[in-house]
């Protein structure tokens, strides 16, 4: 975001006012402000944050540091538990100004963090006092009131985290002009259970702060605290390191393939559009998009004087290209975290008639992951431009897709992609160079449609040949309505 658009620009100023208001009151004359906890807090905040700004203490700690600002959110809910809520939104103040930011401009993004943390620490502060919290803590040698105390603590927790996501919905929608619906969509279903730990420790350290043990003992919660941060920042790094990996292999494949450009993401895209139609869980959802993005991955076995061949195949060409979901098998068995991908690479030419390949499965023997793949890349052939041919209108595509469910597709599949795109739309995309010269808009294709589509071996997979099953395992013939797309290669 190097150039703030005037609407967050505004957020931000807002927000800033809103922080200073906070604040102000513990730095008023005659207020009974802690300073010494107020103090001690803020600095380790700080000194919590400061090994993901500077490379030397990264390297220190063995290379891998938290994830930067929100790792040691509980240091500001014991705030917000221990002092009065100006005071806690003091606290909040030196460890964002310190916290890493990747992206320009970092000022801002600094100003802004501290502001929103500062907020969300006045906020749960606010609502620790209202539950009187500090008398259910307890004091020295007093013991702390539970089970009572874990209700001003869960209701702090709670509030910072519906502070902190709405503001940062607001950013989004403002800075990134998201809309206004999708820029809160699921921020607070992935913050609650990660801020329910957050309140969690921090009612820990501020239990020990204030038993008779001291502030020395309160400490000893930050060793588990920044064994799990760094388990997670290890966690990222190696779900950067798969993003890097599928990458490389998606663009090898475009490299190759010039004429499907894209089409890899987008199928990935409608693949996951069709699991959360179907309920799928979370974690399986990476899954069915690296399936989708890595489908046509066995293209990279198959010659490039086969691909891009100008007229028709041969029987032996035909069968090579036929050997492409095993190649792509092949060249992904060992890749661990693809799991259930693996099957749909390999299965997603099937047909649920039992007429596919590469072994002739049918109905419910088809991976699942490959049914819906199977859907979402014959989805995206159609509504696709390229250099060959004009992209067929949703509607249109939609309708061959529910005229092969059934016989070519599994139905269900169809069903939750017709509902997904009613729910969030469809984006179609140029394929091939702009440069090339476009499609007729009607009729049969030309010549040259004709040679692309007798590449093809897999009529039966592709939706526009759908139209007529009997033409389409004829693609030379002439006239042949609903030639098939090279795309389904």
């Amino acid at each position: 975001m190097k150039v703030i658009p005037r609407a967050a620009r505004v957020y931000i100023g807002c927000v800033l006012l809103g922080a200073g208001a906070s604040a102000l009151p513990a730095l008023r004359p005659g207020a009974a402000t802690p300073w010494a906890t107020v103090a001690l807090l803020a600095a380790l905040y700080a000194l919590c944050e400061l090994p993901a700004r500077c490379r030397l203490l990264g390297r220190a700690v063995g290379g891998s540091v938290p994830m930067g600002t929100g790792s040691f959110f509980p240091v500001l809910l014991a705030a917000a538990l221990l002092l009065p809520p100006a005071a806690a939104a003091l606290t909040a103040l030196p460890g964002s100004l310190l916290a890493r930011v990747d992206e320009p401009p970092a000022g801002t993004r600094r100003a802004w963090r501290a502001a929103a943390t500062a907020l969300a620490t006045w906020a749960a502060a606010q609502t620790a006092e209202a539950l009187s919290c500090a008398r259910a803590l307890g004091h020295g040698h007093d013991a702390p009131d539970f089970p009572y105390a874990l209700l001003p603590a869960g209701a702090a927790a709670l509030a910072f985290c519906l502070v902190l996501t709405a503001l940062d919905g607001g950013i989004r929608a403002t800075a990134d002009g998201i809309p206004a619906r999708a820029a809160w969509h699921g921020l607070l279903g992935r913050a609650l259970a990660p801020h329910a730990v957050h309140g969690l420790a921090g009612l820990m350290m501020a239990v020990l702060w204030r038993s008779a043990y001291g502030p020395v003992s309160a400490l000893f919660v930050l060793l588990p605290m920044y064994i799990s941060c760094w388990v997670f920042a290890q966690y990222h790094r190696e779900r950067a390191a798969h993003q890097a990996t599928i990458r490389a292999l998606v663009q090898a494949v475009d490299i190759k393939d010039r004429y499907t450009r894209g089409h890899s993401e987008r199928v990935g895209h409608a693949s996951v559009l069709i699991a959360r139609e179907l309920g799928m869980a979370e974690e399986r959802l990476d899954v069915v998009r690296f399936a989708g993005i890595l489908h046509d991955v066995g293209k990279l076995g198959v010659p490039t004087r086969v691909l891009r061949k100008d007229g028709p195949l041969t029987p032996e060409e035909r069968r090579v290209i036929e050997l492409h979901p095993e190649y792509g098998h092949e060249m992904v068995r060992g890749i661990g975290f693809l799991g259930e991908a693996r099957a749909a690479i390999l299965h997603h030419h099937e047909r649920m008639d039992g007429s596919g390949y590469p072994y002739g499965l049918h109905g419910d023997e088809i991976p699942e992951f490959a049914r819906v793949v199977a859907v979402a890349d014959a989805f995206d052939a159609m509504t696709s431009t390229r250099s060959y041919s004009r992209a067929r209108p949703v509607p249109t595509a939609v309708a061959e897709l529910e005229r092969c469910a059934g016989s070519q597709f599994d139905a269900r599949m169809v069903a939750a992609l017709v509902r997904a795109l009613d729910r969030h739309g469809w984006q179609p995309a140029v394929t091939a160079d702009e440069t090339a010269p476009a499609a007729p808009t009607g009729g049969n294709l030309p010549a040259a449609r004709d040679a692309e589509a007798a590449r093809d071996a897999e009529a039966a997979r592709d939706a526009e040949a759908a139209r007529d099953a009997e033409a389409a395992r004829r693609p030379g013939a002439p006239g042949a309505p609903g030639t098939r797309s090279k795309e389904r290669a």
